[in-house]
């Protein structure tokens, strides 16, 4: 899950910007996405590389092994 660093919480983050990169025309190369926490205006950016099969986060956001709860 993506969580606001600031907030410590998913809660207020919108996805600003989001992108779906294709080598081949058929399967998905690179995800990229923006996103700003409404709360603190904080700022960061996820980008996932298949070819790696690694994940990076930068900015005000961060990646965690946390699961959503289900309703």
């Amino acid at each position: 899950m993506i969580t606001c660093t600031n907030c410590e919480t998913p809660q207020f983050l919108q996805i600003t910007q989001s992108r779906v990169y294709f080598e081949d025309g058929e399967m998905i190369n690179e995800i990229s996405e923006t996103y700003e926490c409404t709360l603190c205006e904080g700022t960061g950016q996820y980008v996932y590389d298949d070819d790696r099969d690694e994940a990076t986060v930068s900015g005000d956001v961060e990646l965690t092994k946390e699961r959503p709860k289900q309703a």
